[in-house]
């Protein structure tokens, strides 16, 4: 299971766990070098987190709980739904998660849903429940492609093999993906290869 976070300094792997952590792992090493680059990702989805680090380096007492007030909240798992937006009360079922939005069918769309038992309502999320567990794999599978992909431009895009690396990750070629990024530096070759086969069992 990939870190929620991890740091990089350089082509080095500094510090991985929940944000705090890795925050509190990338003011330590700036606290010993002020020119230090470190770049955080999302350790889901390789998006770049900014972290405000202003007071690390030349206001050491406190500094370090002023870093951690200014986070950015995490973001929801990916599979959690999320918040339904404050309404005004109406139709739908609140207290049970239940929100009543538009949609727009065509008239054989209505004749369909009205013949189906439950109504109109229990046979589109019936539907809509199907189909997410049937495209599940798919899109775990893409989501880990995107987020190698993603990881890979931001830290490997002037790697030798860079571009055949990422035909081979997105052609499912594990084999040709791992003699591809062989020679890159181990703590880049090896997270790029957690992200891409995240959705796969050791």
């Amino acid at each position: 299971m990939n870190p929620a976070y991890v740091a990089f300094e350089g082509e080095r792997r500094i510090g991985a766990g929940d944000l705090p952590e890795v925050a509190r792992a990338a003011r330590q090493l700036l606290d010993r070098r002020k020119d230090a680059a470190i770049l955080v990702f999302d350790g889901r989805t390789s998006a770049l987190v900014d972290i405000d680090f202003r007071g690390s380096i030349d206001d050491f007492r406190g500094s370090i709980d002023d870093v951690l007030a200014r986070l950015p909240k995490p973001a929801p798992p990916l599979d959690e739904e999320p918040p339904a937006p404050v309404a005004p009360r109406g139709p739908g079922r609140p207290k049970l998660g239940v929100v009543a939005r538009e949609i727009t069918l065509l008239p054989r769309h209505w004749d369909w849903l009205a013949q189906q038992k439950g109504g109109a309502s229990v046979a589109i999320r019936r539907l809509i429940d199907e189909a997410r567990r049937s495209s599940g794999d798919k899109d775990r599978t893409r989501s880990a492609q995107d987020a190698a992909y993603r990881f890979m431009t931001t830290m490997a895009g002037n790697r030798p093999h860079y571009e055949d690396a990422i035909r081979a990750l997105f052609a499912h070629d594990r084999r040709r993906f791992a003699t591809l990024i062989a020679d890159w530096p181990a703590d880049i070759r090896d997270h790029a290869v957690r992200l891409a086969y995240s959705d796969q069992a050791d």
